[in-house]
This record gives structure tokens, sequence and C-alpha cells, in this order.
């Protein structure tokens, strides 16, 4: 476990109730001080690591609240944040959009061509 450096990338995860969508949020550390981290999007962190009760998992805190945790970006974390945020975009565009009957002519027969219904 060590400390955070000038270019270190760290992400967050947040969500608005149990069956909201992951969202992710990425930042860079761009200054440090002496305790602290500053991140590109102004957020400050202690500059001290902490291991995860609940999963394990390396963290720093939020300088004025330590119970929200900013993490290491992985490629894996990459992979799952390119996946919810694919989820959310067919979400948003299934929930802001109203179909005309050709369209769901359409979207019934691709359905039923692909073996769904």
């Amino acid at each position: 476990m060590e400390d955070l450096k000038v270019g270190d990338r760290l992400y967050n995860v947040g969500q608005n109730g149990f069956g909201d969508f992951f969202r992710y949020s990425f930042s860079e550390v761009v200054r440090l001080t002496k305790t602290l981290a500053v991140l590109e999007n102004g957020v400050r962190l202690r500059n001290k690591p902490v291991r995860s009760l609940i999963n394990d998992e390396i963290g720093y805190a939020l300088a004025k609240n330590r119970w929200v945790y900013w993490h290491i970006v992985s490629d894996e974390i990459l992979r799952k944040a390119k996946k919810e945020n694919e989820m959310i975009a067919i979400h948003d565009w299934f929930r802001d959009r109203s179909f005309n009957f050709l369209e769901k002519t359409m979207i019934y027969n691709i359905f039923k061509e692909k073996g769904i219904l």
C-alpha cells in the first residue's frame, strides 16, 4: 500500500438507490500536499491508503468523509465502466423515445427473426 503520486488515475462508483446503475467517476491526481491528494475535478483525498473491510480493496478516503473512497483505475474497471455506460445509454434511449407502429413492427420482426419471441 503506497501513497498517491501526481498522474495516478482514480475512480469512484456511485449509485442512486439499489435499482440504479453504477455510475463511475474518473479523475487524475494533479497536486499533492503533505497529507492530501487533489484530483483534477477538485476532489480532495487523504493520501493514506486504507483497506476496505467490505471488499478488501485499497482505497483513498475523501478528506471530509472517511466513508467515501476512490480507488486506482485498472483495465478491468475500465471494461466494467464501459459496459455500464452502454447499459445506461440504452436505458435512456428507450426511456426518452416513444415508438410509432412502424417502429414497433420493425422491433417485433427483429426479435422474431432472432428467435427471442
